[in-house]
């Protein structure tokens, strides 16, 4: 009998909510299916707003709340209904919600998302595990990055270490040491498409550069790219997280305004693709035992992107995690399926090793949706 799970990611670029179909009956978690649904306009517009401060921010954060999660469970039922499986066969939703802020650090440190659990219980049917990121903050840790969990119980290899590149909105790595007695690292590198899709937007149109075809076309100019690097997150020892509060169009627009003179857009694009490569590189090339490198997530489709990164990283085998059964892109909505799973059977979804909490833990708040 299949035991099947929903997951639900929705990430720093803000873009559309991913969900991913995915059954634990066998010894490895199968993905069924995963697909993404926009977000409206509207709501995409309103979120990009609320994920910097702004007026009567309390009143519209709790309205695209209840939106959110009418977006999210409108993506589960049409998901389930593409795959003729009816809401009362799946066990549990894993939702992550929409991060509109990641402050985890000083005191009272939070990382807020919202799409209420509830609200998305009751439209689906379904029982739904959220908030997955406050119960590591309240142990010390900084609520993210979540998926190393999903990496290790997935990708993991006994015979050769390996490296899993996450570029979502923001570029995470996890290491996987073939000694399975070694912590597991892992940590946020810096940005990862969050700038390239802002950039792209605001200067072509488009949502995000196809393929970094745009970018490819110029050369870095190296004092944006010196400037750029010598941001203060980039020097800080993990374990850390980061977001849009560091990586965002204002701070790219200060940098380029204090260099005193035009830099072409498309070069600056193709600077914004370097930092994102370098800064993954650097991270990965100190684990000097590593053979395999992993890249999933959106950025796994920046053909331009993933070049520039194969170069810097000469040394290592480069693939999509594809290659071991498990699309790019459905990567992070399937490890919250997984965090739903793990909550659901008691299983830790947190490494202390690479949040700095001072245990792992059980994550997750259980709302019930499944009717009596």
């Amino acid at each position: 009998m299949p035991h099947l799970y929903l997951g639900l990611m929705s990430g720093t670029s803000i873009d559309g909510v991913d969900a991913a179909l995915v059954d634990f009956s066998g010894s490895h978690p199968r993905l069924l299916d995963c697909r993404t649904f926009p977000f409206p306009s509207s709501l995409s517009d309103e979120l990009h707003q609320l994920s910097a401060p702004s007026d009567n921010e309390i009143e519209r954060m709790g309205r695209a709340d209840r939106a959110v999660a009418e977006t999210f469970a409108e993506a589960s039922l049409q998901l389930l209904k593409d795959n003729h499986v009816r809401p009362d066969q799946i066990i549990a939703i894993g939702s992550h919600g929409q991060t509109i802020r990641h402050i985890p650090l000083g005191e009272h440190g939070f990382s807020l998302q919202i799409g209420d659990p509830n609200t998305l219980a009751t439209l689906t049917g379904i029982d739904v595990i959220a908030d997955f990121r406050r119960k590591d903050i309240a142990l010390g840790g900084q609520g993210a990055p979540l998926v190393p969990a999903f990496h290790k119980a997935v990708f993991a290899s006994s015979k050769k270490s390996r490296v899993v590149i996450n570029i979502g909105g923001i570029a995470n790595i996890t290491y996987l040491p073939k000694n399975d007695s070694d912590d597991i690292i892992g940590y946020d590198t810096g940005p990862g498409n969050t700038l390239l899709d802002v950039w792209c937007k605001l200067h072509t149109g488009q949502n995000y550069d196809e393929k970094g075809q745009w970018a490819s076309q110029c050369s870095v100019d190296s004092e944006l790219f010196q400037l750029l690097s010598k941001h203060p997150y980039f020097s800080v020892p993990a374990p850390k997280s980061c977001g849009r509060e560091q990586f965002n169009l204002s701070w790219l627009q200060q940098n380029l305004s204090s260099m005193r003179r035009f830099i072409d857009p498309q070069v600056v694009q193709a600077t914004l693709v370097m930092l994102t490569t370098h800064t993954i590189a650097k991270q990965v090339l100190q684990f000097k035992d590593v053979e395999q490198v992993y890249i999933c997530g959106g950025g796994a489709r920046n053909e331009f992107l993933v070049e520039e990164l194969e170069s810097q990283l000469h040394e290592c085998e480069l693939f999509t995690t594809d290659e071991l059964g498990v699309e790019a892109d459905a990567v992070e909505a399937m490890a919250f399926a997984w965090l739903a799973y793990a909550h659901v059977n008691k299983i830790q979804g947190s490494i202390a090793s690479v949040t700095g909490a001072k245990k792992g833990a059980i994550l997750g708040t259980y709302c019930p949706g499944r009717k009596e």
